[in-house]
């Protein structure tokens, strides 16, 4: 699969470790190497701006995209080439999705996880076929796919569908992984 651009969900706080600050700087050197832009949500604090500065600090494209009431409270990132401000949070994920060929999604809190499971439900439902994965930086999203699983085990979430997360520790990896994706020829609901 090509991919021209990823959407990365990620923090606005840098969180209690500096492997994630490492984390995310990483993930934007590689995206800049390999010519992929990067989405996200517009703002120049915590992980989101780690991301972007090193996107752009090794010579790659950030397109941000911001809710009007962000920009007033001054997160955004000015350094960006490419700024689209919107009107609210809805349009800002449909946006980021609509432009975006992939997703992976850093450590981060409640609207990390927000996106993470709104585009999952998407590929779900088949609403895109896009590849998403979790960059399980210093074991942080153990706790989740564990809950995973166990909504799996419970008869909530198809096989198939619990696959559709692809969980990586290395940016690297995590990358030749989303290339490699194939989505699955199965539907939502379980019998």
């Amino acid at each position: 699969m090509q991919i021209k651009r990823i959407a990365v969900y990620c923090g606005s706080n840098k969180g209690a470790r500096p492997e994630y600050a490492t984390a995310a700087h990483a993930l934007g050197e590689l995206l800049a190497r390999n010519a992929i832009e990067l989405v996200y949500g517009g703002g120049m604090v915590g992980l989101m701006g780690i991301v972007a500065d090193a996107v752009l600090k090794h010579g790659g494209h950030v397109i941000g995209v911001i809710p009007e009431k962000l920009v007033i409270k001054e997160v955004v990132h000015e350094k960006l080439p490419d700024l689209r401000v919107v009107k609210n949070m809805h349009e800002r994920k449909a946006l980021i999705a609509e432009l975006s060929d992939a997703f992976i999604a850093l450590p981060g809190g409640y609207g990390t996880f927000e996106e993470f499971f709104e585009i999952l439900a998407w590929s779900q439902l088949g609403w895109h076929q896009k590849p998403f994965g979790l960059l399980n930086t210093a074991g942080f999203y153990r706790p989740m796919l564990e809950f995973l699983d166990h909504t799996t085990s419970e008869g909530f979430i198809r096989p198939k569908h619990r696959e559709l997360v692809i969980v990586e520790d290395d940016a690297e990896k995590m990358l030749q992984r989303l290339r490699a994706f194939q989505p699955p020829n199965e539907t939502k609901w379980i019998k």
